[in-house]
């Protein structure tokens, strides 16, 4: 059972062991994160030259449970675009917020800008 939706960002950021990340490397093996994320991360990762088989090798031993993201996902994060403008959160934000949502479950990002958000998802800052 899941604990925590990560957000990209998290993702990242622990996997780069950013400061401040080594308290939360023991929620990744029961977290879950939405496809869309997922991508993002992957997306970076061969941005900054890693080969997919090195992306595959560094992701899949965290045993991250992916949440598939269907038109029903795609309407409960599209809903939240009007809450969330001011902050200018992308689609990928929404998304893991929507599965947070949906799952009743906290999500966990690096972007310190979701604290001021009121959707009724609480929020976890790696920082």
């Amino acid at each position: 059972m899941s604990s925590v939706v990560l957000d990209a960002s998290a993702l990242l950021a622990l996997l780069n062991q950013e400061p401040g990340t080594e308290v939360w490397s023991a929620v990744i093996g029961g977290s879950v994160i939405s496809a869309v994320n997922l991508s993002e991360v992957v997306a970076k990762l061969a941005d900054a030259g890693m080969p997919e088989t090195e992306i595959r090798d560094a992701l899949d031993p965290l045993g991250l449970e992916v949440a598939d993201f269907d038109a029903e996902d795609a309407y409960r994060a599209g809903m939240l675009r009007p809450q969330t403008r001011g902050l200018g959160l992308s689609l990928g934000d929404r998304a893991c917020l929507a599965l947070a949502r949906q799952a009743n479950l906290p999500a966990l990002t690096a972007d310190q800008a979701w604290v001021e958000l009121r959707i009724g998802v609480e929020i976890r800052a790696l920082r």
